[in-house]
C-alpha cells in the first residue's frame, strides 16, 4: 500500500495538469460529502510527519491529555501503523482511508504538521485548523519548489513560525495571509529551550552511549526519487572506515536518516557508527549530541537552539540547489560555509574551536531562524481552544 501511495504521490507532484484535475474533482467531492456529515464540536484530529505519532502534534496532544479541561474531548490520531502505542487511549484511524476523510469532515479541530486535507481543499468554515509545519525550510518548500504553485493555506486559522525570516518565507511559499501567522515557535522544540545536564546524562544512559566520548549526529535530508517514486534512496559519498580510523578514539557517530528515505546505501553499522533512523524522538538525539552534521535539513535550525557546532556537509550542493531549490546561500550563511567532501568534514571536526563554533551557531542560525520558542505548546492550545494559561508569561 505504501509503495502504491508513494508512486501516486510522485506522479501528482511531478505532473501539474494531472495534479490540478485530481485536486479540483476530489475537493468538490469532499465538500459535497461534508454537507451530510455533522461536525462534532469536541473532536480533534491529529496528523503528523510520515503519518506517525510524532512531531508538534504529539507535543500538543500530550499537553492536552494532561489538562482536566480536555477530559471529555474525542481525540483522534491518523496513523500508518495502527498498532502504535499512544498514551491516553485516543481513537485511531488509518491515515488516508475513507474513514480518515470522514473523520476529518466530522472533527471541529485539525492539528497537524503537514496537511490534513492531503493537498485538497474542503475545510468547513467552522473547523479550526492549526498547522505547526515541521521546521524552518532552508531548502525550497511549497510553491517555492520548481513546478509547484498549488499550495494555498489562506483558509488556515493558525500557522506557527519561529522567526520573522521564517514567517515571511511561509507566507510566500504557502500563500498564507499574515493574520493567521502565530509567533509561537514549534511545540516539538519546546524541550530544546530547557535542556539540563541531568536530562542529557539520563538520555545517554537510556541510549547506551559512552560518557567518555563526544557524540556526532549525522542527519541528512531526503533526496527526491530517481525511479519515479518506487524508492527514495540515500547514498552519501562517505567511507565510514576512514571516519572510524580518524575519530573513534574520541567520538561516536549516530546516523539518522529522514523518515521519507526508504533505502540507505553504502553504510554498515558498528560500535562507532550507530543506526538511530528508527528512533522516534529526534530531540533526544539533539540533546546528547555535541556536533550536528547535516545538509539542507531543517534539523540544522532545530539543533541551533542548543547553540552547539553545526557542520553543513553539502556534497551535492550545486545539483540540489537547481533541482530542489534553496532559500539561503549555504556557502555564506552556514557557520563554516559548506563542506563538499568527507575529508573536509573530518578535518573540520578535528580542528574546530568549539567555543567559536557555538558562537557562530548562535549568531548565524539561532538569532536568525529560531529565536521564538520555548512555550509553543501552551500558546497553540490557548489560541486554538481559547483557554488561558499563564505558565509562559
Amino acid at each position: 500500500m505504501q509503495g502504491v501511495r508513494a508512486k501516486i504521490d510522485y506522479e501528482l507532484k511531478h505532473h501539474s495538469s494531472l495534479s490540478k484535475i485530481f485536486r479540483v474533482l476530489a475537493s468538490c467531492l469532499m465538500r459535497l460529502w461534508g454537507v451530510f456529515v455533522k461536525t462534532d464540536d469536541k473532536m480533534v484530529l491529529f496528523s503528523a510527519l510520515g503519518r506517525r505519532y510524532n512531531d508538534s502534534p504529539k507535543a500538543i496532544y500530550e499537553y492536552m491529555i494532561s489538562l482536566p479541561s480536555f477530559k471529555d474531548y474525542r481525540l483522534v490520531w491518523a496513523l500508518e501503523d495502527m498498532d502504535t502505542e499512544i498514551p491516553g487511549h485516543p481513537m485511531k484511524v488509518k491515515a488516508d482511508s475513507v474513514r480518515y476523510f470522514w473523520l476529518s469532515l466530522k472533527a471541529h479541530y485539525w492539528i497537524t504538521s503537514v496537511n490534513i486535507e492531503r493537498s485538497l481543499r474542503y475545510k468547513k468554515k467552522n473547523c479550526i485548523y492549526l498547522n505547526t509545519w515541521h521546521g524552518v525550510s532552508l531548502n525550497a518548500v511549497g510553491n517555492g519548489v520548481p513546478g509547484r504553485n498549488d499550495f494555498d493555506f489562506s483558509h488556515l486559522n493558525f500557522f506557527c513560525y519561529e522567526s520573522e525570516w521564517n514567517k515571511r518565507l511561509l507566507m510566500q511559499s504557502f500563500n498564507a495571509p499574515e493574520h493567521i501567522m502565530l509567533a509561537s515557535g514549534l511545540p516539538r522544540n519546546d524541550a530544546l529551550y530547557h535542556v539540563t545536564d541531568s536530562r542529557i546524562l539520563e538520555l545517554k544512559h537510556q541510549l547506551g552511549l559512552p560518557l567518555d566520548k563526544k557524540i556526532i549526529l549525522y542527519a541528512p535530508t531526503w533526496r527526491d526519487s530517481d525511479d519515479q517514486g518506487k524508492t527514495y534512496s540515500l547514498k552519501p559519498p562517505i567511507h565510514l572506515e576512514k571516519w572510524e580510523e580518524k575519530l573513534k578514539s574520541d567520538y561516536v557517530l549516530l546516523f539518522r536518516t529522514h523518515h521519507y528515505t526508504t533505502q540507505l546505501l553504502g553504510v554498515e553499522f558498528n560500535a562507532f557508527v550507530r543506526d538511530f533512523s528508527s528512533y522516534p524522538t529526534i530531540n533526544d538525539l539533539f540533546m546528547v549530541s555535541d556536533i550536528l552534521i547535516s545538509d539542507y535539513s531543517s534539523c540544522i535550525t532545530d539543533f541551533s537552539i542548543l547553540e552547539r557546532p553545526v557542520i553543513c556537509f553539502a556534497y551535492d550542493y550545486d545539483t540540489y540547489a537547481v533541482r530542489r531549490g534553496v532559500n539561503i546561500d549555504f556557502r555564506t550563511e552556514m557557520p563554516g560555509g559548506i563542506q563538499t567532501t568527507e575529508d573536509e568534514v573530518i578535518e573540520r571536526i578535528l580542528t574546530m574551536n568549539v567555543e567559536e563554533e557555538c558562537q557562530k551557531t548562535r549568531e548565524m542560525l539561532k538569532n536568525k531562524f529560531t529565536y521564538i520558542g520555548g512555550h509553543a505548546t501552551e500558546i497553540c492550545v490557548e489560541k486554538v481552544f481559547k483557554i488561558k494559561n499563564t505558565t509562559h508569561s
